[in-house]
């Protein structure tokens, strides 16, 4: 296993000095792991259908699938820590690409909707602990590059989720059409993971030095929830995912509600989605080099309240100006991961940092898609529910201006 850099009992983590080819390997193996923490998701979207009809699921067993993801997200992120102290951030990260692998594998081929969700369960698990530990990678290994670094890893995981989205039907379709295999060729990617994640866990050092940095790290002994940053950047992640999904899920139906043709409504997605690929990469780099991230955080938000605001006054006039607007505020993802990666001290800070504000904002998440399919239903239009939307978004304004101050979390639980 790779041996983690020396860490005092209060200071900052300090860089280590492994081999270039080591550190080349390692820039190589978050970049593929990030490209694997949406596919399993996102092809499922596109195949949703077929899937349905084949393993004969009612409507809300499929609308019990697109929820779990979150749900995983948040029962499963909390493992992070003990894992990682127990074997270390690579090992785990190997195995959670190695479930990612057998759950996209394995889940096409189960007879019916129980196996399938079991199954697709153990992938999300995969998903779920190296969504936790990557940012905790990046901070051990490139403390002085965590906006770069974090950038690289939020651009493969945008490139992720849109390649899934856009090359899983023609894929499926090359592969004779049928959904079974458009669904199980995503296990490559995940293969291609654990491959690159191998030598690293195989390099020098064992579990118990890893655990042993963090055991020493007052963080490992103080409880994250006694810090006003962490619940703010919490909260923050949520309201962001949440609105991340609700337009994922809503924003082609406000479209063709408003007269926007079905085709350009889902290129109108199409565009939202894939403006975060180089703007994910461009703004933690920005952000790491502010002192205060307050300001990206309003911004973005002000994006997004301007695009609901132009959604429930002119859908369809402007719809072109909303789509981008809405695809400049969905970048508070990446913004959020490099906060979550300056505002602990020590790399045991930002594990537990990254469990509770992750597994805090996936349950946040949860009920907002429904909700709002709610208020959709029983308000007759979109008046309510984009009333709601930008509700949330002016809290999401306020807590980002609180999770971006310069603070660290392990000074306010001390205090």
């Amino acid at each position: 296993m790779i041996t983690p850099p020396p860490v005092s009992g209060d200071g900052p983590t300090r860089a280590p000095d492994p081999s270039a080819w080591l550190i080349r390997l390692l820039i190589v193996g978050i970049v593929l792991a990030a490209l694997n923490l949406r596919p399993a998701i996102t092809s499922l979207g596109a195949l949703l259908a077929d899937v349905r009809v084949g393993l004969g699921m009612s409507g809300s067993t499929a609308g019990l699938l697109t929820s779990v993801p979150p749900l995983c997200f948040a029962i499963f992120g909390v493992m992070a820590p003990r894992l990682a102290r127990r074997w270390g951030p690579a090992a785990v990260v190997c195995a959670g690409m190695a479930a990612i692998a057998v759950g996209v594998l394995v889940r096409p081929f189960l007879g019916g909707a129980a196996g399938f969700l079991a199954v697709s369960a153990v992938a999300l698990m995969g998903i779920a602990v190296s969504n936790v530990l990557l940012p905790v990678v990046i901070k051990r290994w490139f403390p002085d590059r965590i906006g770069p670094m974090t950038g690289l890893y939020s651009m493969a995981l945008a490139l992720g989720t849109a390649a899934a989205a856009a090359a899983t039907v023609p894929l499926t379709r090359a592969l004779g059409g049928s959904w079974r295999p458009g669904l199980a060729i995503w296990s490559v990617l995940a293969v291609l993971a654990v491959l690159a994640w191998i030598p690293l866990v195989r390099h020098r050092g064992t579990a118990r030095s890893e655990a042993a940095v963090g055991n020493r790290d007052p963080a490992g002994v103080i409880r994250i929830t006694r810090s006003r940053t962490a619940w703010a950047l919490a909260v923050f992640f949520g309201l962001q995912a949440t609105s991340a999904y609700i337009v994922m899920g809503w924003l082609p139906q406000i479209y063709r509600d408003a007269g926007v043709p079905a085709s350009t409504a889902g290129v109108m997605l199409a565009v939202t989605m894939g403006l975060g690929v180089p703007l994910s990469f461009v703004l933690p780099n920005v952000a790491a080099r502010m002192r205060n991230q307050a300001p990206l955080a309003v911004g973005l938000g002000l994006c997004g309240l301007t695009s609901f605001a132009g959604l429930y006054a002119a859908p369809a006039s402007g719809a072109w100006v909303w789509t981008v607007l809405l695809g400049v505020s969905m970048c508070t993802f990446p913004l959020v991961l490099t906060l979550i990666g300056m505002r602990a001290r020590t790399g045991a800070g930002v594990v537990r940092l990254s469990a509770f504000v992750q597994s805090t904002g996936y349950l946040i998440s949860i009920p907002g898609p429904l909700l709002v399919g709610v208020l959709y239903q029983h308000g007759g239009g979109w008046e309510v529910p984009l009333m709601f939307m930008a509700g949330l978004m002016v809290t999401q304004i306020v807590l980002g201006f609180i999770a971006g101050r310069n603070r660290v979390v392990e000074d306010e639980c001390q205090a």
